[in-house]
């Protein structure tokens, strides 16, 4: 069967794009793994931080807002951040970039008991920081897939692309499959899908993020504990279901894979976490990795290829993918679909991968 729209990569790019375009022609999803968001997206930290990524990500984001406040995706929750005497710029920094407000160490106790008050000696705290329903907004766009015939493949492995006259044949390990238009979506894997397109890299940079699940600081509910991280992204630690996840914050470049952490890269970001908080941890429940993948300049990509027809680049999410997937895929649909478009000249241009030479 032929597609209006053909979709390589099933996380959170995919899905919202195909969600977006449902309604407006047939819609292909092709994904590798059993299910949707196997990756990154099932790998997320689950947070909304308006104001966290350089200028175009950050516009993204508020331009999501009403969408995640609309559909009931945010719960409070709130970030905290600490730094030591040694972490005064970059702690002021974050500050100045992210809106936050400088509090009392009393005052950061009674919400985050565990400070280690020897070692901290600036705090700051942003009540706006919601927790962020990940699994529902990816469940949902999915939902708007189906809803109007779209259809999710997934256990399907591309294998080779050919540009045809008017459209594009995709082969895989199941069938052959036709669209109009491509859309990569494939997260880390999106440059090696465009060379199976015969079709310029664009140099993405998948980095590894680790996270360790460990049980609960303390025997009090954390539930109500807000996010926390080290200045300058040392690391950060949040509540996760009666236990308590930490990351070291890493970004290492890594080739596009399965990822898992890295037992080392653990106990360095574990030891920093130690320092600043009174929590001793004698035992690891889990551990996983994710890679968030990174276009030069760190915004996403969204557009058509510069000199291949009918090849649509939707890449490059990094760390932001849930936070900005409702402003991101309106407009690729937009693009797309040859729409007016709801963002600024400006902001399509410093997206559009026509930006790289």
């Amino acid at each position: 069967m032929k597609y209006d729209f053909l979709i390589i990569g099933g996380g959170i790019a995919g899905i919202s794009l195909g969600g977006r375009l449902a309604p407006n022609g047939s819609v292909c999803v092709l994904e590798t793994e059993d299910s949707i968001g196997y990756h990154a997206s099932g790998r997320s930290a689950a947070m909304f931080l308006e104001n966290y990524g350089n200028d175009i990500v950050v516009e993204l984001n508020k331009a999501s807002t009403p969408y995640h406040k609309k559909g009931g995706y945010l719960t409070d929750r709130g970030l905290m951040s600490l730094g030591r005497s040694q972490d005064k710029d970059s702690f002021f920094a974050e500050i100045n970039a992210m809106n936050l407000e400088q509090i009392s160490i009393r005052e950061a106790l009674d919400l985050f008991p565990i400070i280690n008050t020897k070692s901290v000696e600036y705090v700051s705290f942003l009540k706006q920081a919601p927790d962020l329903d990940t699994d529902k907004i990816l469940q949902d766009f999915a939902k708007m897939i189906r809803r109007n015939n779209g259809i999710i493949k997934t256990k399907t492995n591309v294998n080779n692309i050919k540009k045809l006259a008017k459209s594009w044949q995709v082969e895989t390990n199941k069938e052959s499959f036709e669209g109009t238009v491509l859309i990569n979506a494939a997260g880390a894997w999106v440059d090696e899908v465009a060379l199976m397109a015969n079709v310029q890299p664009l140099d993405f940079v998948p980095m590894r993020r680790s996270i360790a699940r460990v049980p609960s600081p303390t025997a009090d509910s954390i539930g109500k504990w807000p996010m926390v991280h080290g200045a300058g992204d040392r690391w950060y630690a949040k509540p996760d279901a009666g236990a308590w996840l930490i990351s070291p914050c890493e970004e290492d470049p890594m080739h596009p894979h399965d990822a898992f952490a890295d037992d080392m890269v653990l106990a360095e970001g574990i030891d920093r976490y130690s320092k600043m908080v009174n929590h001793e941890i004698t035992s690891l429940q889990t551990s996983w990795a994710g890679l968030r993948t990174f276009s030069q300049d760190h915004a996403l990509v969204i557009g058509f290829d510069k000199s291949t027809r009918d090849f649509f680049w939707f890449a490059g999410q990094g760390g932001y993918g849930f936070q900005t997937a409702p402003a991101a895929s309106q407009l690729a649909s937009e693009l797309i679909l040859s729409n007016s478009t709801s963002l600024a000249k400006g902001t399509i241009k410093a997206l559009s991968p026509k930006r790289f030479n």
